[in-house]
């Protein structure tokens, strides 16, 4: 089952590119299904313009087309990260404070894996 649109996935820079990785997506499916309720998309593909891209020294998994952040808190993150490491989410990313919590999951293969940061 697809949980997700591509409307959610694409690029929010303006350009409305859509590129979303189809093993990326169908890991993001399996995950959400064992969630087991909505996950909110608060950034999924972005393009080299993207202003958080362009700012960065080398792009990152988002310009991939492999990086999704998931607003979640506080219990739903917790189980957020329980279940993205079950499904062998080697990339993962966590904000936990502010407004703006969100938990980033990636599966590039281009960039160091093992690994976990916070913003």
């Amino acid at each position: 089952m697809n949980y997700f649109s591509e409307d959610e996935l694409r690029c929010q820079c303006g350009c409305g590119e859509y590129k979303f990785d189809a093993q990326a997506l169908d890991n993001l499916n399996a995950i959400r299904s064992d969630f087991g309720k909505p996950l909110i998309v608060s950034s999924g593909y972005r393009c080299s313009k993207h202003p958080i891209e362009a700012a960065k020294i080398t792009p990152g998994a988002h310009t991939e087309a492999k990086a999704v952040d998931l607003a979640v808190s506080r219990g739903d993150a917790l189980l957020l990260l329980e279940i993205a490491l079950m499904h062998g989410v080697k990339r993962i990313g966590v904000n936990q404070k502010g407004s703006s919590r969100f938990i980033h999951l990636d599966w590039s293969t281009d960039l160091p894996s093992p690994t976990i940061w916070s913003y």
